[in-house]
C-alpha cells in the first residue's frame, strides 16, 4: 500500500513539475509589427490579444490533414506555438478560413488578417492566401519564438489586407558549380516561402556539372556530375585538369532526392522549375557523352571559370535531337512544373561554322547564320515540350537567334529596350536585370567579406528595383508577370556563403516584387530589416550586416549645400574631415546634416560595434 501511495506522489509531482515548466515561459509584448514584404493594407489599432496556452487552432472549409494546414500546425509546434485543434470556431483562437464565397479584393494569393481582442482571424481565396497569411502572422510574432518559449505573447490589434503586385516571384539557385545537398535545398525553400516568393529556378546542368539522375543516360551523372576539385583556389585562377586527375568534386540528385525536393516546395506554395543550359556551355554533357560534340573529341567537365568556347552540341548530329527529347521527357515527368527553363544563354557558333553536319543542315533548313541555327534548336525543343504539356522559359538571347515560340516565357535580363521587344513576342516576360537582381554580385565593400562577382549591388541599390521595365508600353504590361533573383555560385563554394549572399538581399527583392511602389519606404524598410535580422539569427541562417559605405544627400541651401549621411546599418559611427585629409577615429562624428560650401571634399570614414566596416571615401560637393 505504502509503495502505491509513493507512486501516486511521483505522478502528482511529474504532472506538477510539467505545469510548472508549461507556465513558466517569458512574457512578451509586441508593441510594433515589422512585415516584409510590406503589406498593401495595415492599421494598427489599441486593444489587443494575448496567445497562450488556452489558445486553440481552427480551420474551415480546409481540411486538417491538406499540406497548408499540417505546415501551419508542424511550424507552430517548432515556434513552441502548440495550440490544441478545435473543430468549430470559438473565442481565444487563431483561425484559418478558405472562403466560401471568393473576395475579389484578395485575388489568388491575397489574404485579409485580423488581430482582435477575442481571436485571430484570417481568410483568403485559396490555400496560397492562408499560407501567405500565415508567415505574416509569423514575421508579428518575437523574432527568437523559435529558440524561446514564451507563455503570453500580448499582440496589438490590426488588421491586414494583403495580395501580391506581380504573380512570379522567383529565386534561382546554381548547384552547377557547386553542389548542395538535398537538406540545404529544403532550407533555401524556407527561406523563400518565409518572404511569399513563390517560384524556384533550380540550375542544375551547366559546364561544371550535370546535376539530374537519368536512367536511360548514366554518363551523365557517372561522369558529367564530378569534376577536378579546385576549391583550393580562388573562382578563376584554378589550373585545367591534368592528364589522369581524379575527378572526385560533384554530386546529382536522384529520382527520390527531386521528388522529396518538389514535395517539400509544393507544402510551401513553391513551383520547382527545372534549369539545363542548351545548347552551348554543355562542358559536362560532352564529356560523358563526346559523340554529341561536333568533333567527337573526348573532354573533361569544365572545373573553372571559362566556359569552354567549343562545349557546344552538334545540332547536324541525327543523335542530338532524340538525346535533347528523352533527356527532357526525363526531366519533364520528375517536374510537375509547366515550364522547363532551357537556358538559350550565348553560345560559340564556331563549332557549327567547322562541322559538314551542322553546315549541311543549316542548308537543309534554308537558314542564313549559324545563329539562325540555335533557334531552329529551341523551337524544335519547345515543340517536343508542348506535345508533353510543358512550355519552355529561356534567356533573352533567344531573340536574336530568330523567332522564339510565342508561348515561350523569356528571362529578361538586358534592360527595358530587350523587355519591351521580349513582351510584344512572347507569352510572358521574367525580368532578371543584373543591376539589381544578381546577389552573386558583392553587396559590400570587397576587402571585408569574402570573394564574390566583383561588381557591386547593396542592399539599398536592390531596393530601388522595379520589376515593371519602365519602357514597356501598357499595352504589353500585363506580359510583365514578374522577376526572378539570380546566385550563380562560381565564387560560393558552400551553402553557409550562399545565405550570405542572399541575405538581406532576398528580403528587399520580395518586398519589391510583393508591395506595389507606394508602399515602398526605404527608411522604414531599413528599420525593418534591423528586425529580420535578428529573427534570421535566431533561425541560424547566415546573412551580410550589410554595406557602411554612407550615402550622400545634398540640399541646396543658399550658396551652400547641406549634406545628410545615412547608412544602410543603424547604430554606424561615421567620422568625417572636409580639409582633405584622412579621417580617424579622432575626427569629427556625423551627428546632424553638415552646412558646407559647394566644393568641399567630404572624407568619410564607417565604425560599427567599435570595428572599422568600410575603407575611406570621398565626396566633392
Amino acid at each position: 500500500m505504502e509503495g502505491h501511495h509513493s507512486k501516486t506522489r511521483l505522478i502528482l509531482l511529474a504532472l506538477t513539475m510539467l505545469m510548472a515548466m508549461a507556465s513558466c515561459g517569458k512574457k512578451v509584448q509586441i508593441t510594433d509589427y515589422s512585415v516584409i514584404p510590406e503589406p498593401e493594407y495595415m492599421v494598427q489599432k489599441g486593444r489587443s490579444y494575448t496567445i497562450s496556452s488556452s489558445t486553440r487552432l481552427c480551420f474551415t472549409n480546409l481540411g486538417r490533414n491538406t499540406p497548408t494546414a499540417k505546415y501551419i500546425a508542424n511550424t507552430l509546434r517548432r515556434m513552441h506555438v502548440r495550440p490544441a485543434f478545435i473543430g468549430t470556431p470559438e473565442s481565444d483562437c487563431i483561425l484559418f478560413s478558405l472562403n466560401d464565397t471568393l473576395n475579389p479584393e484578395l485575388g489568388d494569393e491575397g489574404y485579409l488578417l485580423q488581430v482582435l481582442p477575442d481571436g485571430i482571424f484570417i481568410s483568403a481565396n485559396t490555400e496560397a492566401g492562408l499560407l501567405y497569411a500565415f508567415e505574416t502572422f509569423v514575421q508579428m510574432l518575437p523574432p527568437d519564438i523559435l529558440t524561446t518559449s514564451y507563455s503570453h505573447i500580448i499582440l496589438p490589434e490590426c488588421t491586414i489586407l494583403d495580395r501580391p503586385r506581380f504573380p512570379w516571384r522567383g529565386s534561382q539557385l546554381d548547384v552547377c558549380r557547386h553542389f548542395f545537398t538535398v537538406k540545404q535545398i529544403k532550407r533555401h525553400l524556407d527561406l523563400m516561402v518565409s518572404y511569399k516568393l513563390n517560384k524556384f529556378v533550380w540550375h542544375l546542368a551547366d559546364d561544371q556539372g550535370w546535376r539530374i539522375e537519368i536512367d536511360s543516360f548514366p554518363a551523365l551523372t557517372d561522369i558529367g556530375a564530378w569534376r577536378v576539385d579546385r576549391t583550393d583556389y580562388p573562382w578563376g585562377s584554378a589550373p585545367p585538369p591534368r592528364p589522369g586527375e581524379e575527378a572526385s568534386y560533384g554530386g546529382f540528385y536522384t529520382p527520390a532526392d527531386i521528388a522529396e525536393v518538389v514535395e517539400y516546395a509544393a507544402q510551401r506554395n513553391i513551383e520547382v522549375i527545372p534549369s539545363i543550359d542548351i545548347p552551348g556551355h554543355c562542358s559536362a554533357i560532352l564529356a560523358a557523352y563526346p559523340a554529341l560534340g561536333c568533333d567527337g573529341q573526348p573532354r573533361t567537365v569544365a572545373s573553372g571559370p571559362c566556359w569552354p568556347h567549343d562545349a557546344t552540341l552538334c545540332i547536324g548530329n541525327d543523335s542530338t535531337l532524340p538525346f535533347l527529347f528523352n533527356v527532357l521527357d526525363c526531366i519533364s515527368a520528375l517536374f510537375p512544373s509547366e515550364y522547363i527553363h532551357i537556358g538559350c544563354s550565348p553560345c560559340s557558333t564556331e563549332p557549327w561554322e567547322q562541322c559538314p553536319r551542322c553546315q549541311s543542315l543549316k542548308r537543309r533548313l534554308g537558314l542564313r547564320t549559324d545563329t539562325e541555327l540555335q533557334g531552329w534548336l529551341v523551337g524544335q525543343v519547345a515543340e517536343h515540350l508542348s506535345r508533353k504539356g510543358k512550355r519552355i522559359m529561356g534567356w533573352d538571347d533567344m531573340l536574336d537567334c530568330g523567332p522564339i515560340p510565342a508561348d515561350a516565357l523569356v528571362t529578361v535580363a538586358r534592360g527595358d529596350s530587350v523587355a519591351s521587344i521580349a513582351a510584344l513576342l512572347a507569352q510572358g516576360i521574367v525580368t532578371a536585370d543584373p543591376d539589381y537582381c544578381c546577389f552573386d554580385y558583392y553587396q559590400a565593400d570587397s576587402l571585408h567579406h569574402p570573394a564574390a562577382t566583383p561588381q557591386l549591388l547593396t542592399l539599398h541599390q536592390a531596393y530601388l528595383f522595379d520589376p515593371m521595365p519602365h519602357k514597356l508600353p501598357s499595352a504589353q504590361q500585363s506580359h510583365a508577370r514578374g522577376s526572378l533573383c539570380l546566385l550563380w555560385t562560381d565564387h560560393i563554394n558552400t551553402y553557409d556563403q550562399a545565405e550570405y549572399q542572399l541575405l538581406p538581399r532576398l528580403c528587399s527583392f520580395a518586398e519589391c516584387l510583393w508591395s506595389k511602389p507606394e508602399k515602398k519606404d526605404w527608411n522604414h524598410f531599413r528599420q525593418k530589416i534591423e528586425q529580420h535580422k535578428k529573427r534570421l539569427t535566431a533561425s541560424g541562417y547566415n546573412y551580410c550586416p550589410g554595406s557602411f559605405r554612407p550615402l550622400i544627400t545634398r540640399s541646396l541651401q543658399g550658396d551652400r549645400l547641406l549634406v545628410t549621411i545615412e547608412t544602410e546599418v543603424s547604430d554606424c559611427f561615421i567620422y568625417y574631415t572636409t580639409d582633405g585629409s584622412d579621417p580617424t577615429p579622432e575626427s569629427a562624428v556625423y551627428t546632424s546634416p553638415l552646412l558646407l560650401p559647394r566644393g568641399t571634399i567630404l572624407r568619410t570614414l564607417t565604425y560599427y560595434q567599435g570595428q572599422q566596416r568600410e575603407g575611406i571615401y570621398s565626396y566633392k560637393l
